[in-house]
């Protein structure tokens, strides 16, 4: 069930001390009326490691004020440490040049920069865009919205009963017509890993940039743009212990140069007339405004933190408790994994006979348990699956089997009461 390209870290995931790990989190100790917390939504957003509060602390408390407007002491170091973070998100996913990172508000915001900066500037009427059942609302809304402007079309990548892409009818969507292709790394709703460097070669083939909804992959696996070759990639902090409120976009250099600013202020300019505008370089021409400061920095300290676990240990790890809370989970009767792919993250997304998934969440939560129920943002995934919503767990690495033997007690429990 989970993926497997983690061999070699599973040599070394026995040492992997979670105990100790999730000493660092805080929010971990709290309780919910009188049951300690078991949280797994964490696809929804994670938690934040103290390393990451102190870092955001002393931020605020020794070094805060606004960048790149003055040449005082506090202004000169915020500058710093904002630029640091920036280079430090360059390095984690290895782009080339720290330039072709953006910071912006999360992945949402990163997506509708990219529609409205190269969409809005290069796709016409009858142009067409690649998207996939799979995608996460961020990334069809906005296409939808440039679609209607522009008289274009979106064309659709279908699924199969597992939740993994069919592939073939992918290649075959491609025509003369074709513009962009929007992808999502993993599925927000099933946790399949998507075949994405497959997909972006392919389109590469055709000249058709590829943009990357990374938000579920970056937590989860170690992210190589310059590897991918694709051409946008995106995630938000706050899935990765960060904080919320800031994402980053990565553009390939060429592409961003000749993109159109999204949004127009102070800091993206070289120069301004009532007769003319002259922007700035990137990234600068993209982050209009007082940027969000503390939290690019304590952005860069998530990084950190990840860092030194170790995304290949990461993944390990949270490959075999998927493993274990799926073999686990196939003892309940009456109930189905929906997203049953090959390739997977730590993601159980789950219906149970007879019982609405707001009801399972709702009684789940009197035992402190946190999951998410829904749609997920991912409505085609639901009517693909025809079912109006799921209930999904989504572990961390600092979760560990007594929560997964919780949410399996819990479970059985709702079915008790309705069943």
């Amino acid at each position: 069930m989970a993926n497997n390209n983690v061999t070699t870290a599973l040599k070394s995931c026995d040492d992997f001390d979670v105990e100790s790990i999730r000493k660092d989190f805080p929010i971990l100790n709290i309780k919910v009326g009188d049951k300690p917390l078991t949280y797994l939504d964490n696809a929804a957003s994670s938690q934040m490691p103290q390393q990451v509060i102190d870092r955001w602390i002393h931020y605020q408390t020794a070094q805060h004020a606004n960048i790149n407007r003055a040449v005082h002491y506090l202004s000169e170091i915020a500058t710093d440490a904002y630029e640091d973070a920036r280079r430090k998100v360059q390095q984690f996913v290895n782009a080339r040049e720290d330039r072709e990172i953006i910071f912006t508000s999360g992945t949402t915001d990163s997506i509708n920069l990219v529609m409205h900066g190269y969409g809005r500037q290069f796709i016409q009427a009858d142009d067409e865009i690649i998207l996939t059942t799979l995608e996460h609302h961020s990334n069809i809304v906005p296409w939808q919205m440039l679609a209607k402007e522009k008289g274009a079309v979106i064309r659709v990548v279908p699924v199969n009963d597992h939740g993994e892409l069919d592939i073939d009818a992918y290649e075959k969507l491609f025509n003369e017509r074709t513009k962009f292709v929007g992808l999502i790394h993993v599925s927000n709703a099933l946790g399949t890993i998507n075949p994405i460097k497959r997909m972006i070669n392919y389109a590469h083939q055709q000249d058709i940039p590829v943009l990357i909804d990374g938000a579920q992959a970056a937590p989860h696996m170690a992210i190589n743009v310059q590897d991918l070759d694709c051409d946008f990639y995106t995630f938000s902090a706050h899935k990765l212990c960060g904080p919320t409120g800031i994402g980053m976009l990565y553009g390939k250099s060429a592409l961003l140069e000749a993109m159109q600013p999204f949004k127009g202020g102070g800091d993206m300019i070289t120069s301004v007339t009532f007769e003319k505008t002259t922007y700035a370089d990137i990234p600068h021409k993209f982050e209009a405004g007082t940027p969000p400061i503390a939290g690019a920095i304590g952005f860069g300290a998530a990084i950190d933190y990840l860092n030194m676990i170790g995304l290949d240990r990461i993944a390990a790890y949270e490959s075999k408790l998927l493993d274990y809370a799926t073999e686990r989970f196939l003892d309940i009767k009456g109930a189905k994994i929906l997203g049953t792919a090959a390739h997977k993250t730590a993601v159980l997304s789950f219906v149970l006979d007879g019982i609405h998934p707001h009801d399972i969440g709702t009684i789940l939560n009197h035992d402190g348990i946190a999951i998410r129920t829904g749609h997920h943002c991912a409505q085609p995934v639901m009517q693909r699956f025809n079912v109006p919503a799921t209930s999904r767990a989504s572990f961390a690495f600092y979760n560990n089997e007594s929560e997964v033997e919780t949410l399996i007690k819990g479970i059985k429990a709702v079915q008790k009461v309705f069943l």
